[in-house]
């Protein structure tokens, strides 16, 4: 990765990439009616495409440490016999629960690329993505940031606006992310000890780490 502005990725190659959040669908949970219209209207969506992307779920171990202690001192707080009951029933279903699964947050990614060949044909590792914005992929060149910018924005704003406005037909809520969070994503990736003590950031600067942490070689 060669720089992250203006809401999008400039890789070493000088290739450009924007990256998608999206909101998911509980497919289990609709009516036949109701799934019969989702993937008629998903049909749809994958017609109108004309360009690469890769879609990616990523799951995420969560720490519910904090929810607990909220939920035990909601339950030392009541008064009523009835509610502290259920308050006491429901915090030991949520130990039960921590005890034998991991609760797992998932989040769901869509990377659109700018126009490039080498695009065309997407990895098959769930996060080859990830290399492939980083550039691992590709021989770096001197890249002009500003000029990579101006190049690929005509041809990706308008993919972007696209596959949202598609995406909202779906009832997905769809947004890009600022740079700001594409910066807290990679740095999340690479040093997810790091970035779970460091949790509430302000701003890019305050990130004083290297988004990748170089290896240390034992002699």
């Amino acid at each position: 990765m060669e720089d992250i502005k203006d809401d999008l990725v400039v890789l070493k190659s000088g290739d450009v990439a924007a990256v998608i959040t999206t909101t998911a669908v509980n497919f289990a949970l609709l009516s036949e009616i109701e799934q019969d219209a989702l993937i008629a209207a998903f049909s749809m969506l994958l017609n109108s495409i004309t360009f690469p992307m890769q879609v990616v779920i990523r799951s995420k171990r969560v720490d519910i440490s904090n929810y607990l202690t909220k939920v035990v001192q909601t339950e030392r707080s009541l008064t009523d016999p009835l509610l502290k009951q259920q308050a006491q029933s429901y915090r030991k279903y949520i130990q039960e629960i921590i005890k034998v699964n991991d609760v797992l947050d998932k989040k769901f990614y869509v990377v659109v690329p700018s126009g490039s060949a080498k695009y065309q044909e997407l990895g098959s590792s769930p996060f080859d993505w990830i290399g492939r914005l980083l550039g691992m992929h590709t021989k770096r060149v001197k890249v002009n940031v500003e000029q990579a910018l101006l190049r690929a924005k005509p041809d990706l704003l308008p993919k972007v606006e696209h596959l949202i406005g598609e995406f909202n037909r779906l009832g997905i809520k769809a947004r890009q992310l600022n740079t700001q969070e594409i910066v807290e994503l990679y740095f999340d990736f690479y040093n997810p000890a790091t970035a779970q003590s460091q949790r509430v950031r302000t701003s890019i600067g305050d990130y004083k780490t290297a988004l990748v942490e170089p290896a240390i070689l034992e002699e």
